[in-house]
């Protein structure tokens, strides 16, 4: 950590840093725990310039405020620099904590709106994620997930032209493959295990939103990509609020072409197959 940082720390908290440690993940940010005299420990982003930090710490305020989601409280919230609660737990959940996981996000989605998308525009990852308010469902997948990432990841040089074609092709298709949702919910957005904070069975911490209102089924799609969160926790969410089998077998396929289109972009070709599995499930 540099001096001026460390110092300017000190001065928010009132107090001097005894030790610091990194911590995982911080794609868009250098992310450390920080020991204070007094045993108690505080999370701090430092960014790199590239990215404003106070985007984070709206969308976590905001989760803290609408929702049940342990998320971390924030202390401090600069462009550069954000200072939040520190949660102690690990990613490992076995079949209660998924279940715990579920129930709570099941919560999450009954909080609803009148539109789609966001007041602000917010984050994934390191790509900006646009949230311009829109009346229906569909139509905002279309062009505010699907289409502008797929220009994102065209103007990273990593899509190649003869997929972006068939991905834009199958997207004047969608209308015959979505439905409209009876309501816009609240989704965190990032829904991945390593964002996920366990302690004795329980979730104790949720972090690095991507949030937005959206069809809750765009998040239940994305906990099955890759390792996936497992049954456990579709049992669990099940109970508290209904998914329809279309989902498991239609629709879950449709929704992830966005996640996987971010990781094209930030990780490279290795996420291109899926892609392309995908859209040969329709024939595209």
């Amino acid at each position: 950590m540099r001096a001026e940082i460390k110092q300017k720390i000190e001065k928010i908290a009132g107090r001097t840093i005894l030790a610091v440690q990194p911590l995982a993940g911080g794609m868009i940010s250098q992310v450390l725990r920080m020991d204070f005299g007094d045993g108690e420990s505080l999370v701090a982003k430092v960014g790199d310039g590239s990215h404003d930090l106070r985007i984070e710490s709206f969308m976590l305020r905001y989760l803290r405020f609408h929702t049940q989601l342990p998320v971390p409280a924030v202390v401090s919230e600069a462009q550069d620099l954000l200072l939040m609660e520190y949660i102690a737990g690990e990613s490992r959940l076995d079949d209660k904590s998924l279940r715990h996981l579920g129930i709570l996000l099941a919560s999450c989605h009954r909080i609803a709106a009148s539109t789609y998308g966001l007041e602000r525009d917010t984050l994934i990852g390191p790509l900006h994620q646009p949230n311009t308010p829109s009346q229906t469902w569909i139509p905002f997948f279309r062009e505010q997930r699907l289409h502008y990432m797929i220009g994102v990841a065209r103007d990273s040089g990593q899509l190649p032209s003869e997929l972006e074609t068939r991905l834009l092709n199958f997207s004047d298709a969608l209308d015959s493959y979505l439905i409209e949702p009876a309501q816009p919910a609240l989704i965190h957005g990032d829904m991945w295990r390593t964002n996920v904070l366990v302690r004795d069975g329980r979730v104790c911490g949720i972090i690095d939103p991507a949030l937005y209102f959206a069809h809750h089924e765009m998040e239940l799609a994305y906990t099955m990509l890759f390792e996936g969160l497992g049954e456990a926790f579709f049992e669990a969410y099940q109970e508290q609020n209904a998914i329809d089998a279309d989902f498991y077998n239609v629709r879950r396929h449709i929704y992830n072409l966005y996640p996987l289109l971010v990781h094209v972009t930030i990780f490279g070709a290795k996420y291109l197959l899926p892609l392309h599995e995908s859209l040969a499930r329709f024939g595209y």
